[in-house]
């Protein structure tokens, strides 16, 4: 697909879920492309998508794909973007992981627009697009730190399984089905398809998102950790993570205890601010029972943030629920977000 202005861009990985919404998002947001690149693996080269209309051809990827792309958006996986990132880069591209597989170099940026929009500047090529849980929290406590700074924060994640992949969907809605039918089933995916025991994800909740680390954490919660100093420049940031999936298919919700650095903060105060936070939406009215669902969050690109109060025993502690569409926010709308950036700062040509 070929117009008169704007880029060369391609994404990595358009068949699956997170690259049919970048190719939404790309498209509701109208960003700039000449020339638009779909690239996936060789089972689904030669297939075709729709774009604004049109259709576009899938193509194998290779690192002969980048010809001439200026703007690679990836998600495919850790290892395709291992193989293919550097590859893109090498030909002149800017590319935008929405991996793990470079969020934690220190070469390497790893950005929320709302809150380190300016470490877009030291990027070398690549720039990481954090974990989903991370964004959305990230985005909620940056005008607490900007303005009233953070000491510590203590987060449990109640996770869609949208966050799995498609097939966890399959198998949330299949198991639902058979229960409710009286019939027998085995679980393959969740909590950890690379993990040795499966468990139901139907009328249950799983304490375990992806693999356990030695130090009893799960990977997906050092991820939060790690990624949350990172982004926000605070590395002696006190960070804990409980991840837990549950069976909801879009939209991850989290409680998140945070404690400030300056006391006399009210939750007043609170409310005030993210009513101008940006990419912030305040939905906390108790009296009418207002509050932050993922079900409300779906299709939306804004971070939902409500139930603040103040903690009991500790003056500088608060709690607040931060809801948002991980397949968006979490994913697509920020590596959009973040392209959207590279143009406005000039540093996409």
């Amino acid at each position: 697909m070929a117009i008169e202005k704007g880029f060369h861009v391609a994404v990595v990985g358009a068949t699956g879920a997170v690259g049919e919404q970048i190719l939404k998002t790309l498209a509701e947001r109208n960003f700039p492309i000449s020339k638009l690149t779909l690239l996936s693996s060789k089972r689904s080269a030669g297939k075709t998508l729709t774009f604004k209309g049109e259709e576009v051809v899938i193509q194998e990827a290779t690192p002969e794909s980048f010809e001439g792309v200026q703007l690679a958006l990836f998600s495919a996986g850790g290892s395709v973007s291992k193989a293919l990132a550097p590859e893109a880069v090498q030909r002149g591209a800017i590319v935008v992981d929405n991996t793990s597989a470079f969020r934690m170099n220190p070469e390497i940026p790893l950005v929320v627009p709302e809150v380190n929009e300016d470490d877009l500047h030291k990027h070398n090529g690549i720039i990481a697009n954090p974990n989903c849980s991370t964004i959305q929290m990230v985005v909620a406590l940056e005008p607490i730190r900007k303005k009233y700074g953070l000491k510590k924060v203590i987060v449990s994640t109640y996770q869609a399984v949208s966050g799995a992949g498609a097939m966890a969907i399959k198998e949330m809605k299949d198991q639902t089905a058979a229960i409710l039918a009286g019939e027998e089933f085995t679980p393959e995916i969740l909590p950890c398809g690379s993990d040795e025991k499966h468990y139901q994800i139907a009328f249950n909740a799983i304490p375990q998102i992806d693999k356990f680390q030695e130090n009893g954490f799960t990977f997906e919660e050092m991820k939060m950790i790690n990624e949350t100093k990172k982004i926000m420049h605070m590395p002696e940031l006190h960070v804990a993570a409980t991840c837990v999936r549950i069976p909801v298919d879009t939209g991850h919700s989290e409680s998140v205890f945070f404690e400030t650095e300056h006391t006399g903060l009210t939750v007043t105060e609170l409310k005030e601010m993210f009513t101008e936070a940006p990419g912030v939406v305040l939905e906390d009215d108790i009296n009418n029972q207002l509050y932050p669902m993922p079900i409300n969050s779906v299709s939306k690109n804004d971070v939902f943030v409500g139930r603040i109060r103040q903690d009991l025993d500790n003056e500088k502690g608060f709690h607040m629920w931060v809801v948002s569409d991980n397949l968006l926010k979490g994913a697509a709308w920020n590596s959009v977000q973040i392209s959207e950036s590279l143009v406005k700062l000039g540093l996409l040509k």
